[in-house]
């Protein structure tokens, strides 16, 4: 059995560690957390997944394009805000472990703020 075989499927609505690789300009890079905001029904078979950084370069002012994650929630081990605008599909072998899940209300601003992104009517 392979290690990809052994690797559980990314579960939407959660926070994993991700390698990004390098990023240039302005997305970002290098080992960090993701939220995974693809459905479930496509993450346990599908071989990429859609998901969102997270940064703990913290900027309130920022508040339509970041959802802000306090420390602890999620597993995250300091003050975090999700990138809204920096949406991205990853291959699953760059998801490295699992931190915990989204807390509903933190998930439900990060819904709101991507259907504001990509101009959904209802937003």
């Amino acid at each position: 059995m392979s290690s990809a075989s052994k690797r559980p499927a990314p579960r939407r609505g959660w926070i994993y560690t991700a390698d990004l690789g390098s990023g240039h300009g302005t997305e970002p890079g290098k080992v960090r957390p993701v939220l995974v905001l693809q459905t479930d029904l496509l993450n346990a078979s599908h071989p990429s997944t859609v998901v969102l950084p997270l940064t703990t370069n913290v900027r309130p002012e920022l508040v339509r394009l970041r959802v802000h994650f306090k420390t602890g929630e999620a597993g995250l081990s300091a003050d975090s805000d999700v990138l809204i605008d920096q949406v991205r599909s990853i291959d699953n072998r760059r998801l490295r472990r699992a931190l915990g899940a989204a807390p509903p209300r933190r998930l439900a601003e990060v819904e709101r703020a991507f259907a504001l992104l990509i101009d959904l009517s209802g937003a």
